[in-house]
């Protein structure tokens, strides 16, 4: 798992008044509005007797442990303490790791990491997403599997006839045609042509008279570190399917997808639609779960790769680099050394913006694999 990265952790709609409480990258978060309507992210963990800030509530633009009452602001910094008689100082240690935050495209997003804004890779342009003219449907889908495993599956074109044979792809034409992987220090994309199955029910209306499903040119791609894209141009109009796939922890992804359509954009026809976006992972679901290892493989000689597998090896060598950035976190480490005993956290920002800050942090940081000494990650 890697830190020093935007994720996109939770649908914009779901966070409301009331302090959320979510796990990601193996840690324990807090998401809440402000008084502005603006979302906040910290640790899950207040300083004092570790107590859980999602069990608490907002007052303002803070939020207040259900424990002792402690007040945090969005900085994470603590402001007020019931217990302390007036005028008894606040200890300078009294502070929870916040987040950079943002809402953007209907997802949440947090900076899970401590580089300075100069330094941070890019929030993804996902300006697609908010065209007007596209109807927009959304739903989430629990794997029992590494994110990484997830987020690959989503970019093979080559699996589609055998494992969707029945809904898109043709296991009697499984042939993919030679294409090119475009990318970028954080994202790639691809675009091959795929042989369609005869669609049944509604969605057999989109290709009228013909006896046969067409070739349908179909793109993958992702943005790192956590978002993919399906792009389906069918003969009546044009299909996305957003990913935001949420590290949950090692063995857990949560899915929180967005489909976009062009046509068939009454809401009379989302029921239909929503039960193919479903019938689709739940027929990735049992093939992505059995993989071996759980965990994507460090090195790329681990496993074989052919040319139909390029978008897959862009997505290893990039996640590679950053493993050899020292981003990614040791969470066996975590599982062996501090599991039950001490609390780790994702370093945040303001660790490193203020020199005289650094050692006023009670909570320890997550523990590093070595750059390029990552079995897997």
């Amino acid at each position: 798992m890697l830190k020093n990265l935007w994720y996109a952790i939770e649908f914009s709609d779901a966070l409301r008044d009331a302090p959320m409480r979510l796990r990601v990258l193996g840690q324990d978060l807090v998401l809440y509005r402000d008084s502005h309507g603006n979302p906040v992210c910290m640790s899950d963990l207040c300083v004092h007797r570790g107590g859980a800030l999602s069990d608490g509530w907002v007052e303002g633009d803070c939020i207040v442990c259900p424990y002792h009452g402690w007040n945090y602001d969005p900085s994470g910094a603590c402001v007020r303490i019931p217990a302390n008689a007036a005028g008894m100082p606040i200890p300078r240690k009294a502070r929870v790791d916040s987040y950079p935050t943002v809402d953007r495209h209907g997802w949440i997003w947090a900076f899970l990491g401590d580089l300075p804004e100069s330094e941070r890779p890019p929030l993804p342009d996902l300006s697609g997403m908010d065209d007007p003219s596209l109807h927009r449907l959304t739903g989430e889908f629990k794997w029992r599997a590494h994110y990484t495993r997830v987020m690959e599956n989503a970019v093979d074109f080559a699996h589609a006839p055998f494992v969707h044979g029945s809904v898109f792809g043709d296991p009697e034409r499984p042939e993919i045609a030679e294409f090119e992987v475009q990318q970028n220090d954080w994202s790639a994309f691809a675009t091959a042509d795929v042989k369609a199955s005869a669609s049944k029910g509604l969605w057999r209306r989109m290709f009228g008279k013909q006896t046969e499903a067409p070739l349908i040119s179909t793109t993958n791609g992702f943005w790192l570190p956590n978002i993919t894209l399906l792009h389906v141009r069918l003969p009546l109009g044009d299909m996305f399917l957003y990913d935001a796939n949420v590290p949950v922890d090692e063995h857990t992804t949560i899915t929180k997808w967005v489909q976009l359509r062009s046509f068939f954009k009454g809401r009379w026809a989302d029921r239909d639609a929503r039960r193919r976006v479903e019938r689709i992972f739940l027929q990735d679901q049992r093939t992505v779960e059995a993989q071996r290892p759980e965990l994507l493989p460090y090195d790329l000689s681990d496993e074989l790769h052919v040319k139909a597998d390029g978008s897959q090896v862009a997505y290893r060598r990039m996640r590679r680099k950053l493993l050899e950035r020292g981003w990614g976190i040791d969470t066996h480490r975590i599982e062996s050394e501090y599991t039950g005993r001490r609390a780790v956290v994702i370093p945040s920002p303001a660790r490193r913006e203020d020199p005289e800050l650094e050692r006023s942090w009670v909570m320890r940081e997550v523990p590093v694999r070595s750059p390029g000494g990552a079995a897997s990650a």
